[in-house]
């Protein structure tokens, strides 16, 4: 593995260090919102109307907005210097500002339409339909602060810092389990509650991200313009990417809408599942694109593509590496997994089989997704925003016809299947554009039938430890342990970095 590739390495063992912490309270989170509001009206209420603004925040936040803000930004700061990104950056926040408040009073003013928009199947229940548009209001505004996040996000990843913007998501786990348990305590509507605990979260995080900017001599004071050229090249490759940057969650929203139309409580069944999905999607696959986005750019911008080739075939593999193992984990322990974490409460022996059925759907598109991610990186560094959004059209065309089809059968989890297959469709379509594009970049062959044979072992071992009453959790560590000296026992370089990272962080503690 290149030292580009080592240092993508680094920074996302820091990301995924981070990203844990935070997903670890985001269980602790959806454990008490089980507990609080199961999987009924309130709670379907709650997961659309944050939805709406949690799909913004991929769509304008982390989606494109960072993306299209760090490579620009950083052939700013090459060719021009310092104060000249920092001048942009400022810009950049101003029009930030001004275009989200107006979209906010907006969707103030027509919550109504929205949320029928969204979710039509709540229509035939006036009260659901009633709660959804309260809640949309109250949590919309979220969107203006997490946005700001996303912007302070690219300014310290483009200057090699990833700690303070990993571990802002910690704050509004904190603010959304508070507001959860004050609800359930105090006999208030905890759907309620949480809605204006997702307002005080934002808030929270922003806040949280000063103080490392400030470290790097970042002050909002200062020069700024509305017309300044980097935004509006920001702009340009910004615009065309919302739907190339944030594919799976369009695919999310669209599930939503078709699962409305289903039995009560399919809206939860598929939050739940995909929020499983979603703990090694963002501890560990996250966290490569994250760390390999400012490399990639820096590459790009200097013309060292040689260099841009192995950075990212290492970026891919490294992702292979842990995202198909978990991926074989999850279908494996499904049931086991939602009981542990879900089944008390309001939540029902029912809902543990359907939010497990979900789970197996989603995890097959799990490593495609993982995969989809660095390269789309790859395509922003290089400023190419047409073939990410031609092929992300294409492969919302599909979800939405699979989804059609599959849901009368198959119902809830029809939908999760036609997620994952659209995401296979989005990283093969990725692959091959890049390929004709750049002839390096992909990992070889030999070492991904490699993770893919290791990872088929530890799925059928993990499934046969199901089994064993509660053991089967004490035997996930030996899993992964396993795999790993597996790996490392094959000389695959993935497993050599990792053991190196835990090496030299053990001796740094003891120092």
């Amino acid at each position: 593995m290149t030292e580009h590739g080592r240092k993508i390495a680094r920074n996302a063992s820091v990301v995924a260090g981070a990203t844990l912490i935070s997903r670890g309270l985001g269980f602790v989170r959806d454990i008490i919102v089980a507990f609080a509001l199961g999987a009924g009206v309130f709670a379907d209420a709650f997961f659309v109307a944050f939805r709406i603004p949690n799909l913004l925040r991929r769509l304008f936040g982390e989606g494109s907005l960072t993306m299209a803000f760090i490579p620009v930004f950083s052939r700013i700061r090459e060719e021009q210097g310092e104060e000249a990104a920092r001048e942009m950056a400022r810009s950049a926040m101003i029009w930030l500002c001004v275009i989200l408040t107006g979209v906010t009073v907006v969707v103030e003013l027509l919550a109504g339409p929205l949320t029928y928009a969204i979710a039509p199947g709540f229509a035939k229940n006036p009260e659901q339909f009633g709660v959804t548009v309260d809640l949309v209001r109250i949590c919309f505004p979220y969107v203006i602060f997490i946005c700001g996040v996303a912007l302070c996000m690219g300014i310290l990843n483009a200057s090699d810092h990833f700690l303070g913007p990993a571990l802002a998501p910690c704050l509004l786990n904190v603010a959304l389990i508070s507001a959860a348990l004050l609800g359930y305590f105090m006999g208030w509507n905890v759907a309620y509650a949480m809605a204006f605990g997702v307002l005080v979260g934002g808030a929270a995080q922003f806040l949280m991200q000063q103080p490392f900017l400030h470290a790097r001599g970042f002050r909002w004071r200062g020069a700024w313009s509305w017309r300044n050229p980097g935004v509006a090249r920001m702009g340009v490759l910004m615009l065309p990417t919302v739907f190339g940057a944030a594919v799976y969650q369009l695919n999310i929203l669209l599930g939503t809408l078709l699962a409305s139309f289903l039995p009560v409580g399919s809206v939860s069944y598929l939050y739940y599942a995909d929020r499983l999905v979603q703990f090694p999607l963002g501890v560990f696959g996250i966290a490569v694109s994250t760390a390999a986005l400012p490399s990639l750019a820096k590459l790009a911008v200097e013309k060292r593509f040689d260099e841009f080739d192995s950075a990212l075939s290492s970026a891919l593999s490294l992702t292979l590496f842990i995202a198909l193992p978990a991926a074989a984990g999850l279908v494996a322990l499904a049931d086991p997994l939602i009981g542990l974490l879900f089944q008390r409460g309001a939540f029902s022996a029912e809902a543990v089989q359907a939010t497990g059925s979900a789970l197996i759907a989603y995890s097959a598109g799990l490593p495609f997704i993982a995969l989809s991610r660095p390269l789309v990186a790859a395509f922003y560094a290089l400023e190419d925003t047409r073939t990410p959004v031609r092929i992300a059209v294409a492969c919302l065309v599909a979800n939405i016809g699979l989804g059609a089809w599959l849901m009368f059968p198959l119902a809830h989890v029809g939908l999760a299947l036609a997620v994952s297959a659209s995401s296979l469709l989005n990283f093969l379509l990725l692959a091959l554009c890049l390929r004709r594009r750049r002839k390096g970049g992909l990992p070889g062959l030999s070492g991904v039938i490699r993770i893919v044979a290791l990872s088929a072992l530890i799925g059928v071992g993990a499934h046969a430890s199901a089994a064993w009453s509660f053991w089967w959790v004490v035997c996930i560590p030996g899993w992964v342990v396993a795999y790993i000296v597996a790996a490392r026992m094959l000389g695959m370089e993935e497993a050599v970095v990792f053991v190196d990272m835990f090496r030299s962080r053990l001796r740094r503690r003891q120092a």
